[in-house]
């Protein structure tokens, strides 16, 4: 939740839509890849209840139609606001929760499945996930045995955002390992321009930035393990991994402002010192910069452009963030609604319109409005099987979501210093054992 109020400002920043895809019939119930059958539903009314506002709310709102015209239901939108958990609370308590919920993060679905708020998805739901998701992203919407929820939206972590006009006065082009990346670092600190931009006073980006090197120097199955606290962060795999996030933090011409500047510059005023200040040549952060830095002047895919993040090990390292949907009624037409939305054809429908990433693999990234989105959607659809979702957010959020505290404020110090990464490493392990008690 954390990291939703800079999520809405995307849309800004990517081209118009196309027109949604037409709808063919389908056989309701059966376990097919297809969406809910045409005009199944009519007279039955659905609420549907999610964060977004603004651009994003009409953006779902278009696919809620979609879904209506094809089955005839009547579904109606209430927006929770950023604090998911105080909309709901409530009204589950009371006894008149929505149909369907999309919560923000994953630890919201064990939470919720605790106090028996969830409805178990359908057979029909979880063929849908079954043909369209990596085994991954079942088990992250499942507790107790039982699966809950379905990622119907992504945020792509695993990017890092660069000024064209830097690097090609530094005379380098995109790096693909991280031994690249330092030497690219090098080169753009010899020109003149101070190589990176850091949030450090966001800590959460920091968290980002060791997911990734973690996820690609230790593997899938690492991370999934640390992500629970299985392994301990004096694990060797972490301090490896603070050590090659050392390769920057220990140069201080490498940082705008070196590292107090860095730890003293926020989400998203690291965006605008790079493409609205010339202060900086790259942001190391998520899909959600391109909203920041359109409004500082630049132009997706011209002056701002991307490129994966850097393999620091032997994976190419995929990071998301994302909605998770959930029913908290076992009604046919929250059923239904969540089948369309796990669908390839929902995906579809979705991925047409602007500010948009779908973690449904059989979505094809031709649909996407945008050559960034594109090339956005392949990366998740490449990574196939170590694609894995933002480990702070997984974390309970005295660990991985607490401003001044937990991993953000170790994190932070290590910038501050990098000079002991298994002091760094001991710190860590500190916070999550107080955290995971």
């Amino acid at each position: 939740m954390r990291k939703a109020v800079v999520l809405a400002g995307l849309a800004v920043a990517i081209a118009a839509c196309g027109n949604a895809p037409s709808t063919t019939p389908q056989e309701t119930g059966a376990a097919s890849s297809a969406a809910p059958a045409k005009k199944t539903l009519e007279g039955v009314k659905i609420e549907v209840a999610a964060k977004w506002t603004g651009e994003e709310q009409t953006n779902f709102e278009a696919v809620l139609k979609a879904f209506q015209d094809k089955t005839g239901a009547q579904v109606t939108y209430a927006s929770t606001g950023e604090d998911t958990g105080a909309y709901l609370g409530p009204r589950i308590q009371g006894g008149s929760p929505p149909d369907v919920a999309i919560l923000p993060q994953p630890g919201l679905v064990q939470q919720y499945a605790d106090q028996k708020a969830l409805k178990p998805l359908s057979a029909e739901v979880q063929k849908q996930i079954d043909d369209n998701y990596t085994p991954y992203w079942k088990e992250l919407g499942s507790a107790g045995g039982q699966v809950y929820g379905v990622l119907v939206k992504a945020a792509h972590k695993s990017i890092i955002w660069y000024r064209d006009a830097a690097f090609t006065d530094a005379g380098v082009q995109a790096p693909t390992t991280w031994d690249e990346l330092l030497k690219t670092a090098q080169a753009v600190s010899d020109s003149g321009t101070p190589p990176f931009s850091l949030c450090g006073a966001s800590g959460w980006t920091l968290t980002d930035l060791f997911e990734n090197v973690y996820l690609s120097t230790a593997g899938p199955e690492k991370y999934d393990q640390l992500a629970k606290h299985e392994i301990p962060w004096t694990d060797a795999s972490v301090v490896t991994a603070l050590e090659k996030m050392a390769g920057i933090f220990g140069k201080k011409d490498y940082m705008v402002g070196g590292n107090t500047g860095a730890l003293q510059t926020d989400f998203p005023t690291c965006v605008t010192q790079v493409y609205g200040q010339d202060k900086g040549a790259m942001v190391i952060e998520a899909d959600f910069v391109a909203a920041s830095a359109t409004q500082s002047g630049a132009k997706i895919g011209e002056t701002a452009k991307i490129f994966p993040f850097p393999k620091v090990g032997d994976t190419a390292p995929v990071v998301l963030g994302g909605d998770i949907a959930v029913a908290l009624k076992d009604s046919p037409g929250a059923m239904a609604l969540l089948e369309f939305l796990a669908s390839k054809e929902g995906g579809e429908v979705w991925a047409k319109l602007p500010g948009y990433l779908s973690p449904n693999r059989n979505v094809s990234p031709d649909n996407y409005p945008s050559e960034l989105t594109k090339q956005l959607a392949q990366t998740i659809i490449s990574a196939g099987e170590t694609v894995r979702y933002d480990m702070s957010d997984l974390a309970p959020s005295a660990f991985g979501g607490t401003d001044g505290k937990g991993e953000w404020k170790v994190l932070q110090d290590f910038l501050r210093d990098p000079s002991d990464a298994k002091a760094a490493a001991k710190a860590l392990e500190t916070e999550a054992a107080k955290a995971w008690k």
